[in-house]
């Protein structure tokens, strides 16, 4: 039985920084969850199915075998045995994740992959929806969260490095309803598990966080 750590919480709390992290630290398997939705697409595509096929897509996700794995050191994502790390990162596959990932029968498949991967493997997941539904038996439970303005202001920062032009607020305003969106949703819904230890990251730096997060592991020990 594999150790779990759950980490949820809004988009731009820093989730998948942390979980890198701290699976690096403690030699764990970070699932990517969203790299596991993009393989799900590529199979898709592979068979030749459109995205409004809705039906189509139903029936077919249940022969997709799914896994992440590390190979020399890399974190490998593995579509039917087959190493699909240089596919999964195309504009055509991002477009055909976009709009399976909500179908009822794709995620309930993933749920049951990633719950597989969890059963065999000491992992570290992220996500909306992880300690609630994904992994409700977790050895750890975290809500990680943030302010919006703190949470804006991150992005806003990337955004710059790479160049890019953008606006403080608008950053906020998009982040606001992405939060009312994910909190709202009919499937999953946002929300702090009744066992997950809240942290607040806005006055943290990363290392903070992960060194909070891999202490809670060592309380469970």
């Amino acid at each position: 039985m594999g150790y779990n750590i759950a980490i949820d919480g809004p988009a731009g709390a820093g989730k998948s920084t942390v979980a890198k992290k701290i699976a690096e630290k403690k030699q764990f398997i970070y699932v990517d969850t969203g790299a596991m939705y993009r393989a799900m697409a590529l199979y898709f595509l592979k068979n030749g199915i459109r995205g409004e096929e809705e039906e189509k897509i139903s029936a077919t996700c249940k022969d997709a075998d799914i896994t992440i794995r590390y190979v020399d050191g890399e974190q490998v994502v593995f579509l039917n045995g087959e190493n699909v790390n240089g596919m999964i990162r195309t504009q055509e596959v991002g477009n055909m994740a976009s709009v399976t990932s909500p179908n009822p029968d794709v995620r309930k498949k993933l749920v049951e992959l990633q719950q597989q991967l969890a059963k065999n493997a000491d992992v570290v997941m992220d996500g909306r929806d992880i300690g609630t539904c994904v992994l409700p038996d977790a050895d750890v439970k975290v809500y990680l969260t943030a302010g919006s303005g703190v949470r804006a202001k991150r992005r806003y920062e990337e955004l710059l490095a790479k160049g890019m032009e953008c606006d403080l607020e608008q950053i906020e305003k998009e982040i606001i309803e992405r939060d009312e969106r994910d909190m709202n949703r009919e499937i999953s819904p946002l929300r702090q598990a009744d066992d997950a230890v809240l942290v607040d990251s806005s006055g943290m730096t990363i290392e903070e966080v992960v060194e909070k997060i891999i202490g809670l592991c060592d309380e469970t020990c």
